[in-house]
């Protein structure tokens, strides 16, 4: 599949670059044709012994451009062809996050073979199944049954989970693979798509910085970057280590009149600096 997945890449690239080139010469010799069988017409009006130049002219340019024309067209389909087989074949060879699973055929214990787990949570050794966290899957097993296992209910299903685990926990998300239509990729999908969902644990506080035009002129990404420092939040994450606090950046909290704006928990604390940021924080403890 790696070969076949390689040779219509080659192919799509071969196909759009000539469609490219055959574009350009077109685009540059057609207004010359033109300008040609123009000029020819005329002298033709004063001259009859040019009629056969003009005519074979005519003749040339009309079979160049139903030659250039064919052309296309078959490239079209070859790049057509192309890529459905680059697509397949790159399906096949690109393993997804999780393997696949069946839907409907749960395990009996919850958990999934090693080979459908992602990596970090299979030991090096053996090839054992070694989850990180466990957690009480019966949730999922309930939310599935009450609102079904169709693939309608992606959207309903998911937010359930975060409510219940306030997040998606990979086990909760193979699980409901497991129980219903839904595949990996959807999941994946749907998750990656709405900015609700969230795919790591979040902390015992929950802190959301409003960065609104408002609070942005009055300092939102000072406070922002001082609360991450303060908290030790890692480049790249949103929770500290301890996993007391989550920073969340917002779009709006409606207080504008308060900027800069911040929320712990849903309290509200308005027209803050960064060091008062950091005290507000003390709310929550």
């Amino acid at each position: 599949m790696k070969i076949a997945a390689w040779i219509a890449g080659a192919l799509i690239a071969l196909c759009v670059a000539i469609l490219l080139i055959d574009y350009a010469l077109a685009t540059r010799s057609a207004p010359k044709d033109d300008h040609l069988i123009k000029a020819l017409q005329e002298q033709v009006k004063s001259d009859a012994a040019l009629a056969p130049k003009l005519a074979g002219e005519q003749k040339r340019v009309t079979a160049a451009r139903r030659a250039r024309k064919s052309r296309d067209n078959a490239l079209a389909w070859l790049l057509i062809l192309a890529s459905v087989v680059f697509l397949t074949a790159a399906k096949r060879v690109v393993s997804p996050r999780w393997g696949r699973l069946q839907p409907g055929v749960p395990s009996g214990d919850g958990r999934l073979p090693a080979a459908s787990l992602p990596v970090a949570q299979v030991a090096l050794a053996g090839g054992t199944a070694c989850p990180t966290n466990t957690i009480d899957l019966a949730f999922v097993d309930q939310i599935v049954a009450r609102e079904g296992r169709g693939k309608e209910s992606a959207i309903i299903l998911l937010q359930a989970i975060q409510s219940h685990y306030r997040y998606l926990p990979d086990e909760a998300l193979h699980r409901l693979c497991e129980l219903t239509e839904i595949t990996p990729a959807e999941v994946a999908g749907t998750s990656s798509f709405y900015g609700q969902f969230r795919r790591s644990p979040v902390g015992k506080h929950v802190v959301r910085v409003c960065h609104g035009t408002a609070c942005h002129v009055a300092g939102a990404r000072q406070i922002t970057e001082e609360l991450r420092r303060y908290l030790a939040i890692p480049e790249g994450a949103d929770t500290d280590a301890q996993r007391l606090f989550t920073v969340d950046e917002v779009a709006c909290l409606g207080c504008c009149s308060l900027a800069p704006v911040l929320t712990v928990d849903g309290h509200t604390s308005g027209r803050l600096t960064p060091t008062t940021a950091c005290d507000a924080l003390g709310q929550a403890t």
